[in-house]
């Protein structure tokens, strides 16, 4: 029997929702009208004329083959970020599951990555994998490989999908973990009773369970690998070499802030926003006809 509360009147309901009203209002919606006004408006480099031009910002955005090239960009890079952050948290998830001697220190060092700061994380890397003073990078250079994601564009789209998957694995391994120790016991008993054994007890039994958490990182990671990687990059590659690791986020700042386009850079902002809508969206339709049956 489900339970509700109910309130005698509308004032303290109202008094109680009013707060995250206000943070709703301040910090999402009125920027994102403000974004929606600067998408249709075209001003000069120094802010002082603004001129009304409609839908031709996101005309020009879409008629442009660097913006494209910047979706595909972007899409690879997101779908690299989830795969490679969720199937490491996954693993390290089914391990950590485990009834093994100091399970608990495990799990709390491997969730520690996550307070790290997407900047932090970049310079952790760079003392890494640095072609001059990176441990590995010098040691590639020495053993004969040419080593240099500065200059080479593959090397340098590898080590940011590296080093933002790195990052979101903790946030990952949370729910993994805690999707499978939600799963019953009883069924996992059942399954090896009937002879189910390892990944195929697994891939049957286990994994459809956590079909709904799964979906629901999938959701998370994608939007995580379209903003909040933009401090990894910035501190990483700058975008480069040339153009080879600019994401959507990173050409919204460098449009916005160094080429002082405005208009165009508050157009892709819209653009993103629309995208993690519907992303958003779509997750809340899988999870409902999931909660339905």
């Amino acid at each position: 029997m489900e339970r509700r509360t109910i309130f005698p009147g509308t004032a303290f309901p109202i008094f109680l929702v009013l707060p995250q009203l206000l943070l709703t209002v301040v910090f999402f919606l009125w920027p994102a009208g403000q974004a929606i006004w600067s998408s249709m408006t075209r001003a000069d480099p120094f802010g002082i004329r603004t001129q009304f031009v409609g839908w031709e910002n996101f005309q020009d955005l879409f008629t442009d083959p660097l913006y494209m090239d910047s979706i595909g960009r972007t899409v690879v890079f997101c779908t690299s970020v989830a795969t490679l952050s969720m199937g490491v948290a996954l693993l390290l998830a089914v391990c950590a599951d485990r009834e093994i001697r100091g399970r608990g220190w495990y799990r709390i060092m491997l969730i520690w990555p996550y307070a790290v700061a997407p900047a932090v994380a970049a310079v952790l890397w760079i003392l890494l994998l640095h072609p001059q003073i990176g441990l590995v990078g010098r040691a590639l250079n020495r053993h004969g490989v040419a080593w240099d994601y500065k200059l080479n564009s593959t090397q340098a789209m590898a080590v940011v999908i590296g080093a933002s998957a790195w990052k979101q694995v903790s946030y990952n391994f949370i729910f993994f973990l805690a999707g499978l120790q939600s799963v019953p016991k009883a069924v996992i008993e059942a399954a090896r009773m009937d002879g189910a054994k390892g990944w195929f007890r697994f891939r049957t039994v286990v994994l459809p369970l956590l079909m709904p958490t799964v979906f629901f990182l999938i959701v998370v990671n994608f939007v995580y690998a379209a903003f909040d990687t933009f401090g990894t990059i910035q501190a990483l590659t700058q975008g480069g070499p040339g153009k080879s690791t600019e994401t959507l986020v990173v050409k919204v700042f460098r449009d916005g802030l160094i080429n002082l386009d405005v208009g165009g850079s508050s157009a892709q902002s819209v653009v993103l926003m629309f995208g993690v809508i519907m992303l958003t969206a779509l997750q809340f339709r899988f999870l409902g006809k999931k909660s339905d049956e």
